[in-house]
């Protein structure tokens, strides 16, 4: 009792200072004494007195040399008693290097239902639980899984306790507890007449019940020689002493057994003395002699099971050789045998099941069969019969078996309740209440159905409707059971057969339809029956206004015009009116027995279609849409292809375009002096140079003069043309108004422009002026541009 793993000890305790007490008791009662061992090559810190359990330094310790004792406490009990109950069997040890809490480890076994052992949570020695044993008959090894846990502590902040595991492994050793057992009995020995002192009669033989280290056995016979018999203590043979005529007895019975072991150890050998073959083979039941042996039993007894109802024992009185004889069992084959199959003198016969499954009830009811002695080695073979009968009783050892493993069924839908389904059957071949049946039914498709217990007839619930428009299939299990539950299933899968309850329906009674001439207009009806025929539709044109002008698919409701009719002019000329709206009455029957039918009146109006390729074409590929497909997918693959390709040659325009070339060219400022043009209308010119302004430029040769550019000035700009002033009469005496001249200069693009205007005299409009400084601000500005690039 304790935890020694959480005893800490100074540094500086004295050798010889008593530190701990070790306390445990016996679970039996019987006093402990203590004791403790250190690893090899470890040195002994601590002495233990065996019955106080006191520990005591006797070592000096150092903290910095070792700061952790290992050390194996051991308590005993004080008896020579192997495997007892309590017995401390190995000690295991775990070792955690946390310090506190976390480094206290204490022990527990993973629990198992036969566990014969215990362990100390703290000292991790492992017992044998009180109350158990082991045995080595019994089994060899035991396995034992332990597991170590400390007493935890945070880690990141969170609780944990950490374990361990290791499996241990026992081997149990074999000790002399288990007494010797004979072989082969019971004995029987004979003497013939012809023996002599010193015949082996019988060898007993018996081997130690613990097989693992066996003793010797030495023989003896207890009683019942009479000084007749003797035994070799080694071998266990049993010998003749004297002559045979001088034995007083026919039977003897020896008691036979080992030195040194109790009486349940003594086995009985029978020695018969034999004479001449003067006797056959016989056979005795528990009242003597008998030849017919009668047995009751239930049928499928287990395999290798003896028939212990049959007390048969056989016996030749002869001696010798003469008394050798065979045992057969003659019947059915392979269902039973009989041991042994050779007999010396007398055997008690043994009858053990072969074959179980051949025992059966359902085949017979009882068995016969011939067990024969027969004499092997005489001349005279005598041989004995005896009659073996077996009275079979009955189990339940079958389950009921269905006729069939599913059942189909078929009823017509609106059947009154209680309409008989189908009838099952199931047998059970056992007898008597076990061979009763009872019948159930369940699952999902179970509802609406019900089944008679006894005679397996299954009918509608009286409460159901069958609709094989709702539902038409269903599928559900009859179980077969007898009256202790075993019980066989069968699955049964019941149509509902449609019946003619529903006439074809148009969605309206009237109906208008647009038909393009060419094309087809399409009507539909619906029959709600579930099946094949009856809703099967077909289409005829019972009225037409006008007549003998509609076709009709009796399949699909597709109307059309006769192919004579191919445009507007036919149709006008059939009718007179304008609208062209005719009427058809259309009946739609369906094909089931009785049939119904129903009809609508198609009001159709008649249109030519318009003159457009690609509605023509869809019109012509209606009835084939993988045409139109194809002509779809090839336009778009077109314009996918020829977008590509435009996108391309556009790529490398851009490309080409956006390449910049190095160009040099010299722009010279002009002089800060400006020109000026003077503008002069020709007046009086005629219509081709009206408009047209000459400049007067006083400058011109210095201009030239002064350029010694090598690339020439482009050419100045051009003063727009004014146009004519309006007509004027002038008189002599009044005054010539002058013609307002524009004086501008030419700059950079970031320079300023500025164009001044003077006008003499007030003849001419704000309009006028307003127009022509607009207009020559635009050629400047284009002339400028021009200029600089």
């Amino acid at each position: 009792n304790g935890n020694l793993a959480l005893f800490s000890i100074s540094e500086d305790t004295s050798v010889g200072t008593h530190v701990y007490t070790l306390n445990g008791s016996d679970p039996e009662g019987e006093p402990v004494t203590f004791g403790m061992t250190f690893d090899k090559g470890s040195r002994d810190y601590f002495s233990v007195e065996p019955k106080s359990g006191n520990m005591t330094l006797i070592q000096t310790l150092d903290r910095e040399v070792q700061d952790e004792i290992v050390a194996f406490v051991t308590i005993t009990d004080g008896r020579n008693k192997d495997a007892a109950s309590g017995s401390s069997i190995y000690r295991v040890q775990a070792i955690d290097r946390d310090l506190g809490s976390g480094g206290s480890v204490t022990y527990y076994l993973q629990s198992t239902p036969s566990t014969k052992f215990t362990i100390d949570g703290h000292s991790g020695v492992l017992r044998i639980r009180a109350g158990e044993s082991l045995d080595y008959e019994l089994s060899r090894t035991h396995f034992v899984t332990v597991v170590a846990k400390d007493g935890g502590g945070k880690y990141h902040g969170k609780y944990q306790v950490m374990t361990s595991t290791a499996i241990i492994t026992i081997n149990v050793l074999d000790t002399q507890d288990s007494p010797p057992v004979f072989v082969g009995t019971p004995y029987f020995g004979f003497v013939y007449e012809v023996s002599v002192p010193g015949s082996e009669i019988f060898t007993v033989f018996a081997k130690d019940g613990d097989q693992n280290n066996p003793n010797a056995m030495h023989y003896s016979i207890l009683s019942g020689s009479d000084g007749f018999f003797i035994i070799n203590s080694s071998s266990g043979c049993i010998s003749l002493t004297s002559f045979p005529v001088q034995l007083k007895n026919e039977l003897y019975e020896l008691k036979v057994g080992p030195d040194g072991f109790s009486d349940y150890s003594v086995t009985t050998v029978t020695i018969r003395v034999v004479d001449l073959n003067n006797h056959p083979p016989t056979f005795y039941g528990e009242n003597g002699q008998q030849n017919r042996f009668e047995l009751t039993m239930y049928e499928h007894p287990p395999e290798g099971e003896i028939l212990r109802g049959l007390k048969i024992t056989v016996n030749d009185s002869d001696q010798g050789a003469n008394a050798k004889f065979r045992l057969l069992l003659v019947g059915p084959s392979r269902v039973l045998r009989v041991v042994p199959q050779t007999v010396l003198n007398e055997a008690q016969v043994t009858i053990i099941v072969e074959n179980s499954s051949a025992i059966d009830y359902e085949k017979y009811q009882f068995l016969t069969f011939k067990l024969l002695a027969v004499e092997i080695d005489t001349p005279e073979r005598f041989s004995a019969t005896a009659d073996i009968v077996i009275d079979l009783l009955d189990t339940n050892d079958n389950v009921p078996k269905f006729s069939s493993e599913f059942y189909i069924a078929r009823i017509p839908e609106n059947s009154p309740g209680g309409s008989n389904v189908v009838s099952v059957t199931a047998t059970d071949p056992d007898s008597g209440l076990w061979g009763e049946v009872k019948y159930s039914i369940y699952g999902s498709g179970a509802d609406l159905f019900l089944i008679h217990p006894t005679s397996g007839i299954i009918y509608t619930q009286p409460w159901a409707s069958l609709d094989a428009e709702v539902k038409s299939k269903y599928n559900f299990y009859v179980k077969a059971e007898d009256t202790e539950g075993k019980y066989s299933l069968a699955e049964v899968f019941v149509t509902v057969l449609d019946q003619n309850d529903h006439p074809p329906e148009f969605n309206q009674n009237f109906l208008e339809r647009t038909m393009i001439i060419g094309a087809p207009v399409k009507i539909e009806a619906v029959d709600e029956d579930a099946e094949e025929p009856n809703n099967l539709i077909e289409y005829s044109i019972m009225k037409a206004d006008p007549e003998n002008i509609f076709d009709i698919n009796t399949s699909t409701g597709e109307i059309k015009l006769k192919p004579y009719i191919r445009s507007m002019e036919i149709v006008q000329n059939i009718t007179k009116q304008k609208d062209c709206r005719w009427s058809v009455v259309v009946q739609a029957r369906d094909r089931g027995s009785p049939s119904f039918s129903t009809t609508a009146v198609v009001k159709i109006h008649i249109t030519e279609a318009v003159s457009r390729p690609m509605a023509a074409f869809l019109m012509q590929s209606r009835d084939n849409p993988m045409k139109a497909l194809g002509l779809t997918i090839s336009i778009i693959t077109v314009i996918v292809l020829v977008t590509v390709m435009i996108s391309t040659i556009m790529y490398f325009r851009n490309t080409k375009s956006n390449r910049i070339t190095p160009a040099r060219r010299i722009i010279r400022r002009r002089p800060k002096e400006q020109r000026s043009w003077t503008f002069r209308p020709r007046f009086g010119q005629s219509d081709q140079s009206f408009g047209k302004f000459f400049i007067d430029d006083d400058s011109s040769d210095n201009h030239n003069t002064n350029n010694s550019s090598p690339r020439a000035k482009p050419p100045a700009p051009s003063a727009p043309v004014l146009p004519p002033p309006a007509p004027v009469h002038s008189r002599p005496s009044e005054r010539l108004r002058s013609v307002p001249t524009v004086s501008g200069s030419m700059a950079s693009r970031n320079t300023s422009r500025s164009s001044s205007w003077k006008t003499n005299g007030s003849g001419i409009s704000s309009a006028l002026v307003s127009e022509l400084k607009m207009r020559i601000e635009q050629k400047i500005n284009e002339a400028n541009q021009g200029y600089y690039y």
